[in-house]
């Protein structure tokens, strides 16, 4: 291995791990802030908000650091789409923080409210979101494109779970002290809805760092067998 590849291996290395940590950061704050909402406790919910600001910081490193590979190694094919990917994943990521942020905000905003029928439906969002990011991340690591559509197809699922808390929500908010708590956990349902689409994407940007393919998926009419699957 000649040094100048030794060098940029190492520098993809590094890359990798901090995705792989900031990855860890947001699935241990969409926890927290799932399970503040559930327990009322506001406490737990201001911790998730104040660690948003380590999910920005190790970002912008992961940016910069992608930068710099960039500016100083001149990487090519797979080794180029390896950093693009690496750019846009820390984008995703962070913004997936923003939206476990975003939800533990409405936890503050929740305190002295009382408890609204459909909460129960959100602990079964926030699994299913969680685990798409997790399968995402995994088919990053792996290089895995087979794995990242596996998941894509199962983006659906959240969107009916969901469509099914809004409804429900709504016919709660019939009776009209209902209607503010409700609309509390149509925003909190938003923001799952809203991870699984960044998980998604995700996935999207694994296809093409692995196979070169675009893979975009605007609607269940796009479903069809990527060329790769052939």
């Amino acid at each position: 291995m000649t040094q100048y590849r030794a060098v940029l291996t190492n520098e993809l290395d590094q890359l990798r791990d901090d995705i792989l940590r900031l990855s860890s950061m947001v699935d241990e704050a969409i926890e927290k802030a799932v399970l503040s909402l559930r327990n009322r406790d506001v406490l737990l919910a201001r911790q998730v908000i104040q660690g948003d600001t380590a999910v920005n910081e190790l970002r912008y490193q992961i940016e910069a650091n992608a930068m710099r590979i960039l500016a100083t190694q001149f990487p090519a094919a797979g080794d180029l789409r390896a950093v693009l990917t690496g750019l846009h994943l820390s984008n995703e990521l962070e913004r997936i923080g923003d939206h476990a942020a975003g939800i533990a905000r409405l936890v503050e905003r929740m305190e002295e409210e009382e408890a609204v029928d459909s909460l129960h439906k959100l602990p079964k969002m926030s699994k299913r979101a969680r685990k798409m990011v997790q399968e995402g991340i995994q088919a990053y690591v792996n290089c895995d494109p087979e794995r990242a559509w596996a998941m894509i197809k199962r983006d659906d699922k959240i969107d009916k779970q969901y469509n099914k808390l809004v409804r429900e929500a709504l016919e709660e908010m019939r009776d009209d002290t209902y209607i503010q708590r409700a609309t509390y956990l149509i925003w909190v349902g938003h923001n799952l809805e809203r991870i699984g689409d960044r998980a998604t994407n995700i996935a999207e940007r694994v296809i093409f760092m692995c196979t070169g393919e675009y893979v975009e998926i605007m609607s269940d009419l796009d479903l069809e067998e990527p060329d790769f699957l052939a």
